[in-house]
């Protein structure tokens, strides 16, 4: 009787049962493995979310800085656009200064003039003094010879006067002559006009002091309109600065090294004192800004550590601190009002802002002010 055939059946089923059951078994391992590496993931993800804090209401910020015009005018030059990085100094806006400079050059005439004018009395003042001071010497001098004069002129007119007594009480007795009565007579004569021409030189001399004096007291009005062109002048001085100051603001430069962001002008147009041109901002002084659950904020002070991940730059992780935080909720800053006079009420979790500053800071540019970004911080207590 021949069986062969029937063995290799027979075996050849046994080994297909075997490779079934080899089988189920790797699936049951695989999913076993599957239910463990699950079950591993999901213990992690739930002890991440009871050990921290993510904050997806987070943006990259900075100081927006909008430059404006002080002063009216039109728009000469607008040498760059927006996205270009510009070093500090760096010329942004050019308004047309020809009024503002010819004020200046004005002022500065004007200042030139005060300049003249003082030069000019200050020698008018020299002048005189010097005039005046020679006038009261030379009448001094005078005055002094003047009275040094007079007591002998007035001594040799009663010398006289004696003299022709005298000869006049000789003459009665007839021991004197006519003819000697007449020359003491003269002589007594120009004694006194000789006495008479002492005191006028000597009130001459007295004249030619107080003219001297005079003089002198011109000096002091002299003085007084020097006083008088150092407000005159301060006042000029002042408007030629605001006016160099007008110039001076017609040129705008870039108050640090940074990017322009965006400009609201062109070239040619008005602009109006105090309308916004250019708007920029520093790479260099990047934060971040977020908005905390007030459910969460007992995790956050200033100091804690946190770490940043940017949605444009995934798989890169930023370290950062909590810098600073806003003791008001956003709500507080709404332009409209959350008043309820209807009674009804819905709780609605509040939302307090939070600043992170990276340390160490970010490459310049890498992060741009608007990027979204996650901020996660460990729950404490």
């Amino acid at each position: 009787m021949d069986i062969g055939p029937a063995d290799r059946a027979t075996r050849g089923g046994v080994g297909q049962i075997r490779g079934m059951a080899l089988r189920r078994r790797v699936r049951l391992a695989g999913a076993a493995l599957a239910l463990l590496i699950g079950l591993g993931f999901g213990a992690r993800w739930l002890h991440f979310q009871f050990t921290h804090v993510v904050l997806d209401d987070a943006r990259v910020a900075s100081d927006m800085v909008i430059l404006a015009s002080r002063v009216p005018g039109w728009v000469q030059a607008l040498p760059v656009t927006a996205g270009d990085s510009v070093r500090e100094g760096e010329l942004l806006v050019q308004i047309d200064a020809r009024e503002a400079t010819l004020a200046v050059e004005e002022l500065n005439a004007r200042l030139a003039g005060i300049a003249a004018r003082r030069a000019e009395l200050e020698a008018r003042l020299a002048m005189v003094d010097r005039q005046s001071a020679s006038q009261h010497a030379a009448a001094l001098a005078k005055l002094d010879a003047a009275r040094s004069t007079l007591p002998a002129a007035e001594a040799e007119r009663d010398f006289a006067e004696a003299e022709l007594g005298r000869a006049e009480r000789l003459i009665q007795t007839g021991a004197g002559t006519r003819q000697r009565v007449e020359m003491l007579s003269a002589a007594l004569h120009a004694a006194r006009q000789r006495a008479i021409a002492a005191a006028a030189e000597i009130r001459n001399a007295e004249a030619l002091m107080a003219l001297a004096q005079a003089a002198r007291e011109e000096m002091q009005v002299i003085a007084r309109q020097l006083e008088s062109l150092g407000p005159q002048e301060r006042e000029m001085t002042a408007a030629r600065d605001r006016a160099a100051l007008d110039v001076a603001d017609r040129t705008i430069r870039m108050p640090f090294d940074g990017v322009v962001d965006r400009i609201f002008m062109d070239p040619g147009e008005y602009v109006l004192a105090g309308q916004r041109i250019i708007m920029v901002h520093s790479p260099a002084q990047i934060r971040i800004e977020a908005n905390v659950k007030e459910t969460d904020v007992r995790h956050f002070r200033p100091g804690s550590p946190v770490t940043v991940r940017v949605d444009a730059w995934p798989g890169q992780v930023f370290a950062g601190v909590v810098d600073r935080m806003v003791e008001a909720a956003t709500s507080e800053f709404a332009l409209l009002p959350s008043a309820n006079p209807s009674g009804n009420f819905t709780r609605i979790t509040q939302r307090l802002p939070l600043r992170v500053r990276l340390d160490p800071p970010p490459p310049p540019g890498l992060l741009r002010p608007g990027m979204l970004v996650r901020v996660t911080g460990e729950a404490r207590g």
